[in-house]
């Protein structure tokens, strides 16, 4: 102990060893002592004597002093909460401002040094008065970005869930529709057939922890928000304004952290197109005689809710309104227009395919620009063929404005040929049996084109097919 004590300290003195209290007992005289001093005393003596005023105690065990056991230990905590933490580290005096400028606890010697000449400072109390403001600025968009995500967390999880049993549901209808082409080509494609599965199980699994990450993502988001909203506000409600500019640093990082929205689920479906799309043209080398080779593939996950489309990918029909299909809402899909793209778009060469229309009565062939908007009416760039109610009709879209042309047709075509020639600017469109030419878009083409497919015909039963082309192998 030090040679001068303060008054509180010598009135929480145990009278044996001359420190603080520990676990103070207290004797029928209304002394006190530590336990263990006591204990040691009373030790080797035939007589349980008080040590001051050698009362004869009548308990060989006294109570502990509760009051003075209570004392003791705030007096001690207050002391340690004194500490070098409170102390300049560099001058060893009292942390009384902030400067401003390097925004840190300063001493009066501080002040006054080379190392914060010209700064600004404040007293602790009004600096962490300021510095709370600004926490609590900072903290305003972190609560609102909180409850954007908390309103549209069901409605991301529900099409998270939605897409994710799509997805399923795709490779198994995938799985089945290689094992069915495989059988065709014989057991000597097996080990083909089971690597194209591997391929796609890799991809389902992939594609289905991505989802499982988003969702987790989201999750593990909103609770950084939650906690980094109540430590600041922890932090916030704090009276000790030293301990609050100590962690101030700490905290203004924590305010500003940034979140992004959750991505658009694009490109998070099955890629039918690259396990089913020309599957059996891909193994020509070994099989020519029963390869078929499509020019355009479907895309299904463009295709609206209303369109249903062959194992193939090569023919499409309108469903009835109660048929309609629960899909997830991908950035790709088309929601306004009843109608589905091809899955390779166009930007240079020339390139032909011919669609059967048999006695569909309400149909629309042509192409999209790529950046064509998918959701809501359109507006980009098109070049459409139609026929409706009886009437065929041509129109275009190059400057968000439809221009629409009657098109005299004698003789009602079955089967549709689209020429597009993106290099010299022409979209034909032709009738094949009777090799009547229909009508020719000119326009110098800048962005890729991608083919486009309507069927709006109320007999559900009734298709369009893309036709296989002619397969020519030159060696």
């Amino acid at each position: 102990m030090a040679s001068r004590l303060t008054r509180q300290e010598e009135e929480l003195t145990c009278p044996v060893c001359c420190d603080i209290f520990k676990h103070p007992v207290l004797l029928a005289c209304s002394h006190s002592f530590c336990k263990g001093c006591l204990q040691r005393w009373w030790t080797g003596r035939p007589t349980h004597e008080c040590p001051v005023c050698k009362t004869t105690s009548s308990s060989d065990h006294p109570p502990t002093n509760l009051v003075l056991k209570n004392l003791c230990e705030n007096f001690l905590e207050e002391k340690l909460s004194v500490s070098s933490e409170d102390l300049c580290a560099e001058h060893g005096e009292k942390l009384r401002l902030f400067c401003l400028d390097d925004e840190q606890l300063a001493c009066l010697v501080c002040r006054d040094s080379e190392k914060h000449a010209g700064h600004k400072f404040l007293p602790v109390g009004e600096a962490s008065g300021r510095c709370r403001e600004k926490v609590q600025e900072l903290l305003k968009p972190l609560k609102q970005k909180l409850e954007v995500l908390t309103s549209s967390k069901d409605e991301v999880k529900t099409n998270y869930d939605l897409t994710e049993n799509h997805l399923k549901v795709q490779a198994q209808n995938t799985e089945t529709q290689i094992k069915e082409q495989f059988k065709k080509l014989h057991q000597f494609l097996q080990e083909e057939e089971e690597t194209r599965i591997a391929i796609l199980m890799v991809e389902e699994a992939q594609k289905s922890q991505e989802i499982k990450e988003r969702r987790d993502g989201l999750s593990k988001d909103m609770a950084s928000l939650s906690d980094a909203i109540k430590a600041t506000e922890d932090q916030l409600r704090a009276d000790d304004h030293v301990s609050f500019l100590q962690n101030y640093k700490t905290t203004m990082e924590r305010v500003q952290l940034t979140l992004q929205d959750p991505p658009p689920l694009s490109g998070a479906l099955i890629d039918e197109v690259k396990h089913l799309g020309n599957l059996a043209f891909r193994v020509w080398d070994k099989m020519k005689d029963i390869v078929s080779y499509t020019p355009v593939i479907l895309d299904p996950n463009t295709a609206h809710p209303r369109i249903s489309m062959s194992d193939d990918l090569t023919s499409l029909r309108r469903l009835k309104y109660e048929e309609e299909l629960q899909l997830p809402d991908n950035t790709e899909r088309f929601y306004y227009h009843g109608c589905v793209l091809g899955s390779e778009g166009f930007n240079s060469g020339a390139h032909s395919w011919d669609v059967e229309v048999g006695d569909n009565t309400n149909w629309t062939l042509g192409v999209l620009a790529e950046s064509h908007p998918r959701k809501g009416k359109i507006s980009g760039e098109f070049w459409m063929l139609e026929l409706f109610e009886g009437a065929y009709t041509v129109f275009e879209n190059v400057t968000n404005i439809t221009v629409f042309t009657d098109l005299p047709v004698k003789q009602k075509p079955q089967r549709i040929r689209v020429q597009l020639d993106w290099n010299r600017g022409k979209l034909s469109f032709s009738d094949p049996d009777t090799d009547t030419h229909l009508h020719t878009f000119t326009h110098t083409f800048t962005e890729k084109l991608f083919p486009l497919f309507r069927n709006f015909d109320d007999d559900s039963d009734i298709s369009l097919k893309v036709l296989p082309g002619k397969i020519r192998v030159t060696l």
